[in-house]
């Protein structure tokens, strides 16, 4: 289970719109992944600034890149999108009351 930290991590990442963006086409890429080249060809971006993005994704934990000789293949990191997801429905539909220590 995620912590709220760990959450606050991820949506920090995916808060910003080219972030958002990158991984939203990751995701569409499923398993396959995208290379640097590649997503900047989808996105009209430059490298650098994709490189950057992209440090920032894998460093919230929702992007793994992995070396293919000399290109990196970027995929989201599934299992932590579905516990980030999971995290913020967790508790759907479960009731709010105010206990009378809250109230104090």
């Amino acid at each position: 289970m995620m912590k709220h930290a760990s959450v606050a991590l991820s949506l920090a990442a995916l808060g910003h719109d080219t972030r958002l963006t990158i991984f939203r086409l990751l995701v569409r890429a499923g398993n396959d992944g995208l290379n640097i080249g590649e997503v900047g060809q989808h996105l009209g971006m430059a490298a650098s600034t994709l490189a950057y993005h992209l440090g920032t994704l894998v460093d919230a934990g929702l992007v793994t890149q992995e070396r293919q000789g000399r290109q990196i293949i970027n995929r989201v990191d599934f299992d932590a999108m579905h516990q980030t997801v999971s995290f913020l429905t967790a508790e759907c539909c479960a009731g709010v009351r105010l206990t009378q220590e809250d109230a104090a």
